[in-house]
């Protein structure tokens, strides 16, 4: 009989036995050759997932703010002017350590549920010289999907950098880093990269390293500073052993292994399941009344949905009563509307029944709550669908 619940937040996720097992195994040394053959692997891997065999990949013990916290260290000093673009809490964040290392951050933040129009961003970027822009592809907690890729251009236009959180979307997005001009595409391990948390992703482009390499002033991060990390990347990439800090090596194994699988299924392939199933879901919970943030479609995740609770449903009676049913599902986040949402994650190695089980559960817990709806019409419709 299952013991556990299955885990359906917007990260960290359910993840495949094999990536676990590759955690499981006995420890190596760091410099090891099995080990430095699986590092360089990952960040072969890692260009591929990323569609940039042009970039250089970092793979460095963290989460995901340590990925943000790296590409603003190293790219930023003192008064550079930087571009926020904000579809919730995690533009935010990048507003925050942007300043932290000295920029003047303009911030351009959407209505929730919303998108900042190109043109706003154009204008802004006329105004003044920038040094860089951020793009958060997906926020984690609206659910809200921006297109980076006019973005991208619009930022080489004006000389600018593009700096891409993709924390919730590497993987569960499209992305096309060196098609599309990104010169910074970050993730963290334990969303759609399909790892446990604990590792900071981080691919830069060739204009982005040279940037660096030629400031001014020293980078004010000594942990985050490419000047560590860049010759342990370029040794571990030629299959020779290096040393700045211990990297966590049984996490950089079931990273390695994960990226395999990814790989294996063709990094297409793996967007075009995450759409197909987010669009099944998304029509499944409309189907029962329920809404969700993004005002449309095409500004809605594949990776996770953000959903308003019904009026008079209380959030946290609710949220308990699913976890009742053994499906964990995450409150909201955005704090002008936190106990008004949830959100569900379905990114990485999910599949239809995992969504079934999600949808039986928030069913059966609207029905307990009095909500009125046609019981098994969310599953009719999903079933439908896929």
């Amino acid at each position: 009989m299952k013991s556990r619940k299955l885990l359906m937040i917007p990260g960290p996720i359910e993840f495949e036995p094999s990536v676990l097992r590759a955690m499981g195994e006995e420890t190596t040394s760091h410099v090891a050759g099995n080990f430095i053959e699986s590092f360089g692997n990952a960040i072969d891997l890692m260009k591929k997932v990323w569609l940039s065999p042009l970039g250089q990949p970092f793979i460095v013990a963290g989460s995901g703010t340590l990925a943000m916290d790296m590409a603003a260290a190293n790219l930023i000093e003192l008064n550079d002017n930087a571009l926020v673009i904000s579809t919730g809490y995690f533009g935010d964040r990048f507003r925050n350590i942007l300043e932290r290392y000295g920029a003047n951050v303009t911030y351009l933040e959407a209505a929730v549920g919303e998108v900042v129009s190109l043109e706003t961003i154009e204008k802004e970027l006329r105004s003044k010289t920038y040094k860089l822009v951020t793009i958060t592809h997906v926020d984690t907690s609206t659910g809200v999907l921006v297109d980076p890729k006019p973005i991208a251009e619009l930022a080489k236009k004006y000389n600018a950098l593009s700096i891409l959180d993709g924390v919730c979307s590497v993987a569960g997005e499209e992305i096309k880093q060196d098609e599309w001009g990104l010169d910074i595409v970050l993730t963290a391990s334990q969303k759609a990269v399909g790892v446990p948390p604990g590792l900071a992703l981080l691919v830069a482009s060739q204009k982005a390293i040279d940037i660096w390499k030629n400031r001014k002033s020293p980078v004010q991060n000594y942990y985050a500073d490419w000047s560590n990390w860049l010759p342990i990347m370029q040794a571990y990439e030629k299959r020779q052993p290096s040393y700045f800090g211990t990297p966590p090596v049984n996490l950089i194994r079931a990273l390695e292994t994960s990226l395999e699988i990814i790989n294996a299924e063709g990094i297409e392939n793996r967007i075009f399941k995450h759409k197909k199933l987010a669009s099944a879901f998304r029509e499944a919970i409309k189907s029962i009344g329920l809404h969700i943030i993004p005002i449309n479609d095409t500004m809605t995740a594949n990776t996770l949905s953000a959903i308003y609770y019904p009026e008079n449903i209380d959030g946290g009676t609710f949220l308990k009563k699913v976890y009742e049913n053994d499906i964990i599902l995450a409150g909201g986040l955005l704090p002008e509307i936190k106990l008004k949402y949830f959100r569900v994650g379905h990114m990485g190695s999910l599949s239809s029944n995992d969504l079934i089980s999600v949808l039986s559960a928030i069913e059966k817990a609207l029905a307990e709550l009095n909500y009125n709806f046609e019981i098994g019409k969310s599953l009719k419709t999903f079933q439908g669908l896929i």
